[in-house]
């Protein structure tokens, strides 16, 4: 789990369906220009809003891709319950090489409570898990410690963090240097996580963008620290710019307008994005 994974979005048809052609363009593209690996079914690709036959196709384009490619497929998994959420890994297992289990979101369970959960999944499946600690969606913050305890867990591959800030205990998750992957989730902090000591991230912008990203966790790695500032700064106003509204909805916008996806809908109760917000993303991505 090192470098730039692309969180996929899931393209529809003008009819409504999932557009299995535009996935398998956007997800070579992804491959081709340096990601080093496939996200699938995370909340980039509407995975809530797709039928279990849908889910089927997304994970089954992007298996066919990451193994034609030698690449990792990771596949989102993880609901509200831990029983519901062992189902949904059990079924998703088999076409993933780890699935990144959302901490319960919601119920604000313990922090014993969300160990516990990682812990029943991982004895349920037999690949890894990413475990994505993303506490302004899910309302459960959980400490440096509990974090800690998680990413000891043998199941546990690593973290995708996800603070919305390089903050206190995202810096002691990565000074502790556990030998376990540390992922940036946040698009906009992905260069100073890497500098950090994060082994990569999983990113959206990434769909639009893999060359540069790929390009920028290399610089980190290299340790050409000029090389990955400039295209930290170069990448961020495009960053902002996807984030401005609700995700995925400026990104599939976006992907259209580069040739990359079909069409731009997304699912209830996401909207299309204003006409604005479309053009100041194209206008940073093409000023890289």
């Amino acid at each position: 789990m090192r470098g730039t994974h692309a969180s996929l979005v899931t393209p529809f048809t003008r009819s409504g369906e999932v557009d299995a052609k535009s996935l398998e363009r956007l997800a070579v593209h992804c491959l081709d220009h340096g990601a080093a690996g496939l996200v699938a079914l995370g909340t980039t690709g509407e995975a809530a809003m797709l039928s279990p036959a849908e889910q089927r196709t997304v994970l089954e384009v992007c298996r066919a891709v990451s193994i034609e490619h030698g690449t990792p497929l990771t596949v989102g998994a993880g609901t509200i319950g831990t029983e519901d959420s062992i189902r949904q890994a059990r079924e998703r297992a088999p076409l993933a090489d780890a699935l990144l289990v959302v901490v319960p979101y919601y119920l604000r369970p313990s922090d014993e409570g969300v160990v516990d959960h990682f812990a029943a999944i991982g004895a349920a499946v037999d690949v890894p898990l990413v475990a994505y600690n993303v506490p302004y969606r899910t309302g459960k913050p959980l400490s440096a410690e509990t974090l800690l305890r998680i990413l000891a867990l043998d199941c546990v591959a690593g973290i995708k963090q996800c603070a919305g800030a390089v903050d206190h205990d995202t810096l002691a998750v990565l000074a502790a240097n556990t030998g376990k992957a540390v992922l940036c989730g946040d698009d906009a902090y992905l260069y100073p996580m890497l500098q950090l000591g994060a082994s990569g991230g999983i990113t959206a912008s990434a769909c639009l963008a893999p060359a540069a990203y790929a390009a920028m966790s290399a610089a980190a790695r290299d340790g050409n620290a000029p090389r990955g500032l400039a295209l930290h700064n170069a990448l961020l106003p495009m960053a902002e710019a996807l984030f401005g509204e609700p995700s995925p909805s400026v990104l599939k916008e976006c992907l259209v307008e580069e040739g990359l996806i079909d069409e731009p809908a997304v699912r209830a109760p996401l909207h299309a994005p204003r006409a604005e917000s479309v053009a100041a993303a194209l206008r940073a991505f093409r000023t890289l």
